[in-house]
């Protein structure tokens, strides 16, 4: 036990450097050279002081959760909790030894524990910092509603996966890994399918793109490419934030696209909402929705053969306080061994994540977007108050997509050679 919480400490003091550099970079007076008489003054002086607000909070957020989950790990606080979540069920007149029970009740209180120690955390990031640079739209209320909304559905959803996974793991035998993996593949898909459908309209209202010039060339488009696009949404995003996006989801022949009511606000000129969609579109024709979901049900599979070999570990279960060896905790103290591999997998991701941003980028300029994408990518940066200086180090370790100047720099490449 003491050597993860030293290795969640040394990654601490790591990403804590990390984070000193993006600090060091955000602070700079200047914009970037190649962002230079694209964005402007005000804006830029915006966008820093935004970005040195959302450091400052991530400093002390950092701070408070190393704290307290080297203190949970350190101080026995889970096996003491698994203990009490236990001795609760008999004065429900509930068996305790009913291991699906006792999961449900532990879980059931570091759920509770979660949302007390980060609605601190969610209220400042929200109704301070959000509001104070003009993105938050939410009201107190619709806040607490949405809350409500989550922790309702984690009630419903999570006691039947919570009841089946258990089941795998005990009955698993020699092919635990594979049944286990198989579940939850299975669960992904049922998941990205009723999302969208019964989940997300929960949270939003989403509403058929009117009809129109946009709905007219996002249609020609999708044809000329053949993504079978079904329906096309427009999301009120508005409602919460004024922060944009677009993205796109479904199986095979029923595909939609969604764009945020505050992209379309943003972008006045349709064309530029056009090559937004067409870098979508370029993630879709070049596989890199279906490469992401391959490698991530392989990583998946890895870790559950990796959750068997240690599963059966008394000495590790004991080593953190645990006489028995439950389920959940199993999965649990087994996600806390391996953090140092699940940062570098993370770090590898993301590199893969940014080479596609760049392709899809390409594919947008082969497709004769390039003059459209490059004024939206700078005004989705712009209006979204993005950060314009980035450390190298701390892009390249967090970034999932490539920092601005980087995107223009190779839109600019690619737009010449196809001249």
């Amino acid at each position: 036990m003491e050597t993860v919480v030293g290795f969640m400490i040394v990654m601490y003091v790591f990403e804590t450097y990390l984070d000193l550099r993006q600090h060091t970079a955000l602070k700079l007076p200047t914009l970037p050279k190649t962002l230079v008489g694209v964005i402007s003054q005000d804006k830029f002086e915006k966008s820093r002081a935004y970005s040195l607000d959302k450091s400052h909070f991530h400093f002390v957020h950092e701070f408070v959760t190393i704290l307290m989950d080297s203190a949970i790990l350190f101080f026995g606080i889970l096996p003491w909790f698994w203990k009490i979540s236990g001795d609760f069920l008999p004065m429900v007149g509930l068996d305790p030894e009913n291991e699906i029970l006792h999961t449900l009740s532990f879980l059931a209180g570091v759920m509770t524990w979660s949302q007390i120690t980060d609605l601190p955390f969610s209220l400042y990031s929200t109704f301070v910092i959000e509001s104070r640079h003009g993105f938050n739209k939410q009201t107190i209320w619709m806040f607490i509603r949405d809350m409500i909304k989550g922790i309702l559905l984690s009630v419903i959803l999570a006691p039947p996966i919570v009841a089946a996974i258990i089941v795998i793991v005990q009955k698993g035998g020699p092919y635990l890994a594979i049944y286990l993996w198989a579940f939850m593949f299975i669960l992904s898909l049922v998941m990205m399918t009723i999302y969208p459908v019964l989940i997300a309209p929960l949270f939003n209202k989403f509403t058929p793109l009117p009809d129109g010039d946009l709905r007219e060339k996002i249609e020609k488009l999708a044809s000329s490419l053949k993504f079978p696009l079904k329906k096309l949404f427009v999301v009120d995003g508005s409602t919460r934030s004024s922060h944009s996006n677009a993205y796109m989801y479904g199986f095979f022949k029923n595909k939609r696209i969604v764009l945020y009511d505050t992209l379309i606000q943003q972008c006045q000129n349709e064309n530029e909402i056009v090559a937004v969609i067409a870098h979508e579109l370029g993630h879709w024709k070049l596989n890199h929705t279906t490469y992401s979901f391959i490698a991530v049900q392989i990583l998946a599979f890895l870790q559950f053969g990796g959750y068997t070999l240690v599963r059966n570990s008394t000495d590790l279960f004991r080593s953190f306080g645990f006489d028995t060896q439950p389920v959940l905790i199993g999965l649990i103290i087994f996600q806390h061994t391996v953090i140092p591999l699940q940062h570098l997998i993370s770090f590898g991701l993301n590199l893969v994540s940014r080479a596609f941003e760049f392709q899809a980028d390409a594919f947008a300029v082969n497709l004769g977007y390039a003059k459209d994408l490059r004024p939206a990518l700078v005004k989705l940066q712009e209006e979204n108050l993005s950060a314009m200086n980035t450390d190298p180090l701390y892009s390249a370790y967090h970034y999932s997509h490539p920092p601005l100047v980087e995107r223009l720099r190779a839109i600019d490449g690619q737009d010449k050679k196809t001249d």
